[in-house]
C-alpha cells in the first residue's frame, strides 16, 4: 500500500444469509458486495454512487467492520484494518469514523450533546476529564455550535445542529477516514449546502479523508475527487469527477445521468424507474454483466461472462467494467 493512500480495499466481498436452500441443498445467501476494489488518498474524497440497493452503505459498513466481510482486505494507513482481533480493533477503532444519515436516530437522546463527543474520547483512552472539555470545546466551534450549547439534549437542537453534533462526534479522534453515509439526505435543501459546505471547510482544515455514499449526483459532484458506480453489489464505473460528469463512458452512468431533474425549458422530467428492465436475483449465481437486463447496447456477449474493470480503451484511470466499451456512444 502507497504511504498516501489513507484506504486501501481489494477484493471485497459481503454476503448475508438467506433462507431457504438452493436445487443443491446450499444455503441460500445475497452477495450484496462482490469483489470490489478502491482506495482512497490522504485528504482525498471517494464517492460511492447508484440506486438504493446497490451495496453503497454495506461496502462502507464492511470497511468499518461493522458489518463481516466475506473475502477481501482493508488497510487503513498501512494496518490490515480486516485482520485485527477484537482487542486490536478496540484500540484501532478512533482512526475511523462514521457520519450517518439521520441526525436523529444516530444521537442517544438520553446523552448531553457534550457526553456524545466525549464518548469516543473516553474510547479512545482520554481520561483526563479537563483535557476531554477542552478538546469538546473546541469541536463545537468548529463545527459552528457554540461551547455552552453542550449541556443540551438532542431534542433541543435543529436536524441540522444535530448533524454538527454528529460531525464533531466523528472528529473527536482525529480519524484517517471519515465514512460520510448519505449525511445530508434527510436535512432540508437550504440546510444541505451548510453542512456540505462544513465538511468541505474541515477537510481542507483538518486534511480529512472521505468515503461519501450518496445517491444525489449534485452532492457528489460537489463533494467528491473520485466517483465509483455501483450497481447490484460491483462497480461500473471508476473514474475522477470531471471525467464522469463530463463524459460517463457505462450505460447505467449514463442512466444516473439521465435520471436528474432538469429545470430547462421544454426538457422532460425525470422520474420513476432509472431504465426498464428486471433486476437480477443476486441469490442465485451471475454469469454476465448484471446490468444485461436493463442496458439498452446489450448484446449475446454481455451474458456470456462477467466484464472486468479496465481502463477505458486509450485512456489511464477510467475504467469500466463493460463488454462493449468503445462500440457504442454516450452522451
Amino acid at each position: 500500500m502507497s504511504d498516501k493512500l489513507a484506504l486501501d480495499v481489494q477484493n471485497l466481498s459481503v454476503s448475508f444469509p438467506m433462507r431457504g436452500r438452493d436445487a443443491d441443498g446450499r444455503r441460500r445467501a445475497l452477495l450484496a458486495v462482490d469483489d470490489v476494489n478502491f482506495s482512497i488518498a490522504r485528504g482525498k474524497t471517494l464517492g460511492i454512487v447508484g440506486e438504493s440497493g446497490s451495496g453503497k452503505t454495506t461496502a462502507a459498513m464492511a470497511v468499518a467492520r461493522l458489518v463481516p466481510k466475506l473475502a477481501g482486505s482493508i488497510t487503513i494507513d498501512g494496518t490490515d484494518f480486516g485482520a485485527l482481533d477484537s482487542e486490536a480493533l478496540r484500540q484501532a477503532r478512533q482512526r475511523i469514523q462514521i457520519i450517518f444519515q439521520d441526525p436523529y436516530s444516530s444521537l442517544n437522546p438520553r446523552l448531553r450533546a457534550g457526553d456524545i463527543v466525549r464518548e469516543p474520547l473516553v474510547y479512545a483512552g482520554e481520561t483526563s476529564r479537563a483535557e476531554q472539555d477542552r478538546i469538546i470545546d473546541e469541536l463545537f466551534e468548529a463545527v459552528g455550535l457554540r461551547p455552552e450549547q453542550k449541556a443540551l439534549f438532542p431534542h433541543q437542537f435543529s436536524g441540522g445542529q444535530r448533524q454538527r453534533i454528529g460531525i464533531a462526534r466523528a472528529l473527536s479522534t482525529r480519524p484517517s477516514l471519515i465514512i460520510c453515509d448519505e449525511p445530508v439526505s434527510a436535512l432540508d435543501v437550504a440546510v444541505q449546502a451548510q453542512i456540505l459546505n462544513l465538511l468541505k471547510s474541515l477537510q481542507g482544515q483538518f486534511g480529512l479523508t472521505y468515503l461519501f455514499i450518496s445517491h444525489d449526483l449534485g452532492v457528489v459532484q460537489h463533494m467528491c475527487d473520485d466517483i465509483a458506480v455501483m450497481y447490484m453489489g460491483q462497480f461500473m464505473e471508476y473514474t475522477d469527477r470531471q471525467s464522469f460528469f463530463a463524459a460517463p463512458r457505462h450505460p447505467y452512468s449514463q442512466a444516473l445521468l439521465d435520471a436528474v431533474p432538469t429545470i430547462e425549458i421544454g426538457a422532460q422530467p425525470a422520474g420513476g424507474k432509472l431504465v426498464d428492465g428486471e433486476i437480477p436475483d443476486l441469490t442465485m449465481p451471475q454469469t454476465g454483466c448484471r446490468f444485461t437486463s436493463r442496458c439498452p447496447h446489450a448484446r449475446d456477449v454481455c451474458s456470456a461472462g462477467v466484464p472486468q474493470l479496465e481502463d477505458w480503451p486509450g485512456s489511464t484511470g477510467h475504467r469500466l467494467a463493460c463488454h462493449l466499451a468503445g462500440t457504442f456512444a454516450t452522451s
